[in-house]
């Protein structure tokens, strides 16, 4: 019996727009502002749409809304130009900008000028939004609204060759002020602005609204479906107003669909920008974050990223999902594809009294011991280790099984040992734990005389590999929330970061910048893209081993 395959409401319309002949093929895009980095949420609607793309056999641009110079920067276009690329999703044959239209956007306003669907008016910004009423009352005229075509035309041509100051007039579409939907309320369609634009220079002194663009963009590229998220939705009647009055044969369509909202993270631009600029967190691509960039560094890839999004799934109401779904996923995906190896990152110091002075041996070891296709690796083993602190205790808790005096272990790849004394600082810290081995209990020799309860990593003291780890915990108090009720700033844990020197099997000097793999019993790492050099070794911590998120039942 064939498996019946669940398609989601996208997929159900598109399926329909091509049986009715409404389209003939599918091209989807995906187009931020270049005003900032880009966050998982918007890795969403790059897969979602890249994916539409790959289903139907179509199209997938990439478009930049650069319709708004002052918040845009050229750091912002090649940033987003390489996540979306890293997540998989290739725009090379279709990478366009809005201000490649603008001189057509300029064109559809004088048409709509002439077809006494636009004018222009001079009422400020605050009597605009005063006119404009309220959701249980209908907005009025402006005053300029009955200007003739001719007035507008030439105060436009104004507006146009820069003799009209910023914030004095704006060109606004003719609908109706009595709408139910304010977004029909006269809209604005151009405002006056004398900035560089990064891409045209100064030959603009004005430029096109999000709204106006935007539909326009969408049918001079023979965009088919616009998929965007909710907050759009009351604005696709102007969406398909522009698009009819501005005369574009086989108009897109837009689709809306319910945006990503991860708990507890910061996905706004300006509170991450703001705390890029205060210096809080180590630029968009801080660790903490959940930019793409961020994530990328932090080690998630672009494989947990699908499988998160594709979990998430598409749907037409808002929702919250809880961070620790992704977590789960960059560990589905990491544990059988990274080698596993041992660091100690709250080191003591551990001597093997019996052991030969000296003398250096090394121990096979797997690189993952649930994927035997890793092969093995040589791990070196002396007489000084390095254990991790919490592996011992003086006195031990109830069903502690880890070292205390007069408890034997297994060395993990190596041999049994007995705790025998140990040795504190001034104040009774333990900075040295003294044992014996028992040489016939050697790992893989089929040793059966007695078993241990407890096994503990290490890392060889002469070998050992210093190195620096970053342990991230959430960037905001997760139990106060992400914003403060009062006034709006971020409620910020003093905690989100946490450095330590430790120590790392030699192994991992045979990987580069960005490898990951799993520290034994302390979770996956990265070597971090971005400070690491021949002198220094850093390591992310990508997410800890314990999982808080349980697959739902099916």
């Amino acid at each position: 019996m064939e498996e019946k395959v669940s398609r989601n409401f996208i997929e159900n319309e598109i399926d329909k727009d091509l049986k009715d002949g409404v389209y003939n093929s599918v091209c989807t895009r995906f187009p931020p502002e270049p005003n900032g980095y880009l966050h998982i949420g918007h890795a969403k609607s790059i897969l979602l749409n890249y994916g539409l793309k790959e289903e139907y056999n179509g199209e997938f641009h990439l478009r930049f809304d650069d319709t708004n110079p002052i918040k845009e920067d050229v750091e912002y276009v090649e940033s987003i130009k390489e996540d979306v690329l890293w997540l998989g999703a290739d725009y090379k044959e279709h990478l366009h900008f809005a201000s490649d239209y603008f001189d057509k956007m300029y064109e559809c306003a004088i048409l709509l000028i002439n077809k006494g669907k636009a004018y222009v008016d001079d009422l400020s910004a605050n009597e605009i939004r005063e006119y404009r009423g309220t959701l249980t009352s209908p907005g009025k005229n402006s005053p300029y609204r009955d200007r003739s075509i001719e007035d507008n035309l030439k105060l436009f041509e104004e507006m146009r060759s820069g003799d009209i100051e910023d914030g004095s007039k704006v060109l606004r579409a003719k609908i109706d002020m009595s709408s139910p939907n304010i977004n029909m309320r006269d809209p604005v369609l151009y405002r006056v602005a004398h900035l560089n634009h990064h891409n045209t220079g100064d030959k603009w002194k004005i430029y096109p609204m999000y709204d106006f663009a935007h539909p326009i963009e969408d049918a001079i590229e023979g965009v088919t479906h616009s998929i965007c998220t909710l907050e759009f939705e009351d604005h696709r009647p102007l969406y398909d107003w522009v698009v009819r009055e501005c005369e574009f044969a086989n108009p897109p369509r837009q689709i809306e669909f319910a945006k990503l909202y991860l708990t507890n993270v910061v996905t706004g631009k300006r509170y991450i920008k703001k705390l890029v600029e205060d210096k809080v967190v180590d630029g968009w691509d801080d660790p903490r974050l959940v930019t793409i960039a961020a994530l990328r560094r932090r080690g998630y890839t672009k494989e947990a990223l699908r499988m998160f999004v594709d979990m998430v799934g598409v749907s037409k109401s808002n929702s919250s999902v809880d961070y620790a779904m992704l977590e789960y996923c960059i560990r589905e995906d990491l544990k059988l594809k990274k080698n596993r190896v041992q660091a100690v990152l709250d080191p003591i110091k551990l001597v093997i009294d019996n052991y030969p002075e000296g003398e250096i041996e090394y121990l096979d070891a797997p690189n993952n011991q649930e994927n035997e296709e890793l092969g093995n690796r040589k791990i070196p083993f002396g007489k000084e280790l390095y254990i991790e602190r919490d592996d011992f205790m003086i006195e031990p808790v109830k069903k502690y099984k880890r070292l205390y005096p007069g408890n034997e272990v297994r060395l993990m790849f190596a041999y049994f040992v007995t705790c025998t004394s140990f040795e504190t600082d001034e104040n009774g810290n333990v900075t040295v734990v003294h044992c014996t081995y028992d040489p016939e209990t050697k790992s893989g020799s089929g040793f059966t005389g007695r078993k241990v309860k407890g096994t503990i990593h290490w890392v060889e003291k002469s070998t050992a590999i210093k190195a620096i780890a970053r342990l991230y915990e959430n960037l905001v108090d997760e139990e106060k929330g992400v914003y403060n009720e009062m006034d709006g700033t971020l409620n910020l844990n003093p905690n989100s970061l946490e450095i330590k020197d430790i120590f790392v099997e030699p192994s991992v000097t045979d990987f580069i910048s960005g490898d990951s793999f799993q520290f034994l019993r302390n979770g996956y790492f990265c070597i971090d893209s971005k400070d690491t050099n021949e002198s220094n070794l850093v390591f992310n911590r990508i997410v800890s081993m314990k999982s808080s998120f349980k697959l739902p039942p099916k």
